[in-house]
């Protein structure tokens, strides 16, 4: 075999590293990780805007407070002045809106908006909806990329959660690679740094608070709560990424045993 020259060699290793990149890229994995980044960055800039519109908005209507960014916008582009401020254009908050219609003699600075800032608001108030609905597209392709890359985890939770923590995790392989207690931790590295080199209390759960079971349970039990669901998704990441194997049925079972288990501990320490 002749001997191969400096240039083909480099050649060859270039091929090679081609090759492997583009066989890594070809995963399920990176789409999903890619949508949920996009998805939590939309997240953000969405609640900025929000908050941004609530404090100029609020200057002239001070009483409209919703919590809803989609609702919030539906009012701006209804409503310039306190006159327009009626039941009927206000329909869009249901209920609220008698409520609403009748505190409308408002404390705010002015009773309208000049023409040039509220074609400022009402850009900015078409923005958010634009994202509002983007989000949703985005939010409708995770869920059916989640459940067919990782069936078992996105059974036990959220496929939103699922999909952050492939994305804390880089991939579902080295997800798949996690005990249980890196899973339990994953989303918490600044805490868990803090612990480590200032020696503040180390963190119980990352991702995982955002379960409902988790951040609606009482402090002492979202630690054992957050174990328990790391424990049975450690399991199915596994069946997820080698086996292929649908088992999250009996994990789910088991799953909702233990935390029945946890909960009922709890009330019967909070009895005596």
């Amino acid at each position: 075999m002749p001997k191969e020259s400096r240039e083909e060699k480099r050649s060859r290793l270039i091929r090679k590293s081609e090759e492997e990149v583009s066989q890594a890229f070809s995963s399920p994995d990176h789409p999903i990780i890619q949508a949920i980044s996009a998805y939590k960055e939309l997240e953000k800039i969405r609640g900025m805007l929000y908050e941004r519109m609530d404090e100029w908005y609020g200057i002239y209507f001070p009483e409209l407070k919703t919590g809803n960014p989609d609702t919030y916008s539906d009012i701006i582009l209804s409503v310039r002045t306190r006159e327009d401020a009626t039941e009927e254009r206000l329909s869009v908050l249901g209920q609220e809106s008698r409520v609403l219609s009748e505190r409308i003699i408002s404390s705010g600075t002015r009773p309208s908006l000049g023409e040039s800032e509220y074609a400022s608001l009402r850009k900015m108030a078409e923005a958010e909806k634009e994202l509002g609905s983007t989000m949703e597209k985005l939010d409708g392709y995770l869920k059916e990329s989640v459940s067919i890359s990782m069936p078992n985890i996105s059974y036990l939770i959220d496929h939103k959660i699922a999909a952050e923590l492939l994305w804390k995790a880089g991939s579902l392989e080295r997800l798949a690679s996690f005990p249980a207690s890196t899973i339990q931790l994953l989303g918490a590295e600044k805490a868990l740094f803090k612990h480590l080199k200032f020696g503040s209390k180390p963190p119980k759960y990352g991702v995982l608070f955002k379960l409902q079971q988790i951040s609606g349970a009482g402090k002492k039990q979202r630690g054992r709560l957050a174990r328990a669901y790391a424990t049975k998704i450690s399991i199915a990441s596994r069946a997820d990424a080698y086996s292929k194997r649908f088992i999250a049925e009996k994990l789910k079972e088991s799953l909702d045993k233990e935390v029945s288990r946890i909960m009922n501990q709890q009330s019967k320490m909070q009895e005596s």
